[in-house]
C-alpha cells in the first residue's frame, strides 16, 4: 500500500530526472494534509528553466499529469516547484549583453522583478489549485 501512496512522487521524480542535466540535485518531497497531497520539487539552479519550460508549459503539463494520477487514486495532488538559491545568479548572466547596451540603472530594475514574478505566480497558482473544489 505504501507504493500506491507514493506513486505520484515516484512519477514526478522519474520524469524530472529525465529532463534535467543534474539528476542528482533533484529532490521530491511528498506531504499529505486535509487539502490533499502536495509534491514539493527542488532542482539544481541551472535546471529550473527546463522544469518550468516556455511560458510555464512544462510545469503545467507535470501538474496536469499529477492530477490524472491523483484522480485515479481519489486524491487531490498539487505540485510546488521551489526556486533554488543559485537560480537568481543565472538570469543576470543570460541578460548581460542587454545590460551593457542599455543604461545600467534601468536594465537591472526592469529585469529583476520579471524573473521573480513567475516564481511567485507558480506558488500562488499551486495554492489556488489546493483551495479549488474537486468538481471544477
Amino acid at each position: 500500500m505504501n507504493d500506491s501512496q507514493g506513486i505520484d512522487r515516484d512519477f514526478i521524480e522519474y520524469v524530472v530526472k529525465q529532463i534535467v542535466d543534474e539528476p542528482d540535485l533533484v529532490e521530491v518531497i511528498r506531504s499529505v494534509d486535509e487539502l490533499g497531497v502536495l509534491i514539493t520539487l527542488r532542482v539544481g539552479p541551472h535546471d529550473m528553466g527546463k522544469i518550468i519550460g516556455k511560458s510555464g508549459q512544462t510545469a503545467k503539463a507535470l501538474r496536469i499529469l499529477l492530477r490524472v494520477i491523483g484522480s485515479k487514486n481519489n486524491a487531490r495532488v498539487n505540485l510546488k516547484i521551489i526556486e533554488p538559491d543559485g537560480s537568481e545568479t543565472r538570469a543576470p548572466q543570460d541578460e548581460t549583453p542587454v545590460a551593457e547596451t542599455a543604461p545600467a540603472e534601468e536594465a537591472p530594475a526592469e529585469e529583476a522583478p520579471a524573473e521573480e514574478i513567475p516564481a511567485v505566480l507558480e506558488e500562488e497558482v499551486a495554492d489556488l489549485h489546493a483551495d479549488m473544489p474537486e468538481e471544477v
